[in-house]
Formats: C-alpha cells, structure tokens, sequence
C-alpha cells in the first residue's frame, strides 16, 4: 500500500490526538512504514529525520538493536503480570536503579502509564500524606503560568495552557497560579538568574498566605515544554525548595518531558542541587518504546501510607499494566546505554552544534529568541522583533515551517510559533546542520508570507 491508499484509511476510522482533524481534508496523516535511528520512513519511501523524538520519548534512536534485544529476551518469559500482590525481577530492578540514579533520598518507586498518569498520582498521593499525617485542610495545588503537566484532568487542572484547558475549565480543579520565571520575561540588563529571584517574590507571597491551604507545588524544571520551550534558571528551583520546606509544602517535579538528559544532566533538578518530594518520569524512560511511568518519593511520604490495613491509609491508586516487564525490561536497556556509553557527554557536543548551526537566526528580522537548555533548542517568530508582538496564532506560521520540512527530509512539529529541536541522542553534527539549514528555509518562507 501507499500513502495516499493508507492515509484515506486511517482517515475513515482515526482521530487523532492533538490534531483538528478537519486539517486533513488537504494534509493528510503520513503513514511511517518503518524507523530506523533518527529516521522515520513512510510507505512511498520518504525519509524523515525524527527531529522532535516522536513527541520527545525517543533518546537513542528508532528500532535501537540494544533495546529490541532486551525486549524480545523479556517477551520469551513473561510479557504481563499483575503488580498488586505479585512482582517481578524486571520491576524490582529498575526501582532498584532509578533509586541510586536520582537525587537525594527519593527511595520508592510508584509505576503508572504515562506521564499524565504518574502527575494524577503525584498529586493524589500528596494530598493523601498530608491527610493521613492528620494534617487538615491541605487541598489545593500551585501551577506556574504557562505550564503544562498532562491531559487528564488532574494533570490538566494543575497545567496552565489555555489551549487544552480553557474548555474543561467547569470540570477542573483550581490551583494558585504564581508567575513563571521564563527568562523570555527578563527586563533589559537581568540575567537569567535575576528574573528568576524576582518572579520568585511571587511565589514566596502565594505560599506565605495559602501555605495551609496547598498540599505541593508542581514544576517543569527548567523548560515548560508544551508553553513554548520558555527556559528559567535553576536558581528558581533552589529558591523554591527552600521555600517549599519553610511553608511545609512539597514540590512536586514533573521531569517527564525534561529527565534523562534532555537538559544537559541526567535530571533537571540536579541542576539546582535539590530533591523533590515526588519527581514524574516517562517518555524517555523507556527510550520511546513502550508507555511507562514512575512517581519517585521519599520515605517520609511512603512511611505516612504504612499502617494496618482498617486504618484506611492504603494508597489504592491502581493500573492494569502498572510495571509492564516488557516496558521495565524496555527502560532497562535504556538505563544500560547512559551506563555504558558516554550519553551526556556527546551530548554536550551536540548541543554546541546545535548552538553552532543556529547562531545566525538571532539576526532574523521575526526571531526573536533563540534560547537553549541541553539538548532542547527553540526558535521563536515574531510579528515584530522589537516589541516581540506575536503573529496572530490564526496565522499558523508553524504549520507552515512544518510543511515546508517535510519537503526536506525532517519531521519538524512547532509548537505554535516555537520552531524547535529535541532530536534523539543519536543524530549526527551534519544532521543537526541539515535540522537547522531546513528549519531557515522553513521560516523564511512563514515569515515572508502575508
């Protein structure tokens, strides 16, 4: 089959996530045929490079043969068991390892789905700790503004993207908001770091006054990713910590779209030298295999939980493929891979290629930002470059730099009018010139339209 045979069926049974599909009346689906490293194959025999990791899951490139390895020698044993009442050695030892990986003393490991799943969990387990420590009225959340933690409607209540939330708004939760320290924000002559200690004044104000009201406050460190790859110092996160001990208040880090490398460390959160109460991982845990997550916390919140059975404490949060051994054998092998190889290191150099091959856009007339964290770089249009007015979002630039890529061998999906690289640690310094020489021909064309 080809394209056009594929694409009309899917259209007669699909729906798309994150996609008005009336699009594709005149841009149909591409049907991928096949992936192999950084590069995706559809069924006419165009290649694409996977510069966005199939929505930022993908660390070490598609059909990678040390993780299809791990996988088919899990699938000869045991594909699925339930997780309540029984175990299994692929489980136990990823906990084991996420254990010794990450910061501080984040001792016990919650699997779940997704990462919209792991935030659900997060949230509900604090609120519960906070409860079964017989601490009363805690049942509120802090968000930043423009941030993003999930679809499903905890996840969505906690997020702060209009886009996906203004319309289930009756339905939702309603967090404090405090300013997000996007250094997008910063006055003329701050440092990163300067926005960040005075966005965090209103932060430290919000806490001061509803601190007996908030269970946790729940952050993207260092980049919120769905709000247009906005970029903070990690001076806000150390800050927040601080604070967040002051008021008795947990934090809660959702490093599921930031963990494993994507900014320059293992964990975001590394950065700032700070340990969460509870830190959400997934997409690339697996190394873009298979759906799985995990809420890391303390033992001081798993001990609030341990009691005899007629206390009610008991967190029964539950789901049906909680700690697949296929997807835990999955994040092993990815584990494997920043054991065995040099992973942040190459990964420092190609983020300087990055930084390299895009140097010169800072010159374009609607760029207003190009900014970086790691392996995460953003490219941001403009109406207009000095009051950085923005097009209007009908305008749909993006779409345009989108088209324009997939004429070009690259799979390019802006966020809005954010062009942006998060490409899978496997691309090569020419590769992320061929991103970056596609990604200025794709905003020439947007920017020169009317």
């Amino acid at each position: 089959m080809n394209n056009r045979q594929l694409a009309q069926r899917d259209l007669e049974v699909l729906w798309h996530p994150c996609t008005q599909m009336k699009d594709h009346e005149d841009f149909p689906p591409v049907p991928i045929r096949r992936g192999k490293g950084v590069w995706l194959e559809d069924h006419d025999g165009n290649r694409y490079i996977d510069a966005v990791s199939s929505w930022w899951v993908n660390l070490f490139g598609h059909a990678n043969p040390r993780i299809n390895a791990a996988i088919q020698e899990q699938l000869e044993t045991l594909e699925h068991v339930i997780l309540a009442g029984f175990s299994h050695e692929p489980a136990i030892e990823l906990a084991e390892r996420l254990v010794a990986l990450t910061p501080g003393d984040l001792c016990r490991c919650f699997y779940a789905d997704n990462g919209s799943s792991a935030v659900e969990v997060a949230l509900k387990m604090s609120f519960h700790c906070w409860k079964n420590q017989g601490v009363h009225g805690k049942t509120r959340f802090v968000n930043l503004a423009n941030s993003y933690h999930g679809e499903t409607l905890g996840a969505l209540a906690v997020g702060d993207v209009s886009l996906y939330k203004q319309t289930y708004g009756p339905l939702l939760l309603k967090p404090f908001t405090a300013a997000s320290p996007d250094a997008w924000t910063r006055k003329e002559g701050e440092t990163q770091a300067d926005c960040a200690r005075r966005k965090f004044a209103d932060m430290e104000r919000l806490l001061a006054q509803h601190h007996s009201e908030i269970c946790a406050v729940i952050v993207e460190p260092l980049v919120q990713c769905a709000g247009g790859m906005r970029m903070y110092d990690p001076l806000y996160l150390t800050l927040l910590r601080q604070a967040c001990d002051h008021y008795q208040v947990h934090l809660i880090a959702d490093e599921i779209a930031v963990g494993f490398g994507r900014t320059g460390s293992l964990f975001a959160c590394e950065q700032a030298h700070i340990t969460p109460d509870f830190m959400c991982l997934s997409k690339g845990l697996t190394g873009g295999y298979l759906p799985l997550s995990v809420v890391m916390t303390t033992n001081t919140v798993y001990q609030s939980f341990y009691d005899d059975y007629t206390t009610l404490k008991a967190f029964l949060h539950s789901h049906s493929y909680t700690g697949n051994p296929l997807a835990c054998r999955a994040a092993l092998a990815t584990l494997d891979i920043f054991t065995e190889d040099p992973v942040l290191e190459n990964n420092r150099k190609l983020a300087l290629c990055m930084q390299a091959s895009t140097a010169h856009f800072a010159e374009h007339p609607h760029i207003a930002e190009v900014r970086q964290t790691g392996m995460i770089l953003a490219i941001e249009m403009v109406a207009d470059k000095n009051t950085r007015t923005p097009y209007p979002w009908q305008q749909r630039r993006g779409v345009k730099v989108f088209r324009h890529a997939l004429t070009r061998e690259v799979l390019l999906r802006p966020l809005g009018n954010v062009v942006y690289f998060m490409p899978p640690y496997v691309i090569t310094e020419q590769q992320i010139e061929h991103l970056a020489e596609v990604a200025w021909e794709g905003i020439l064309k947007a920017t020169s339209e009317t």
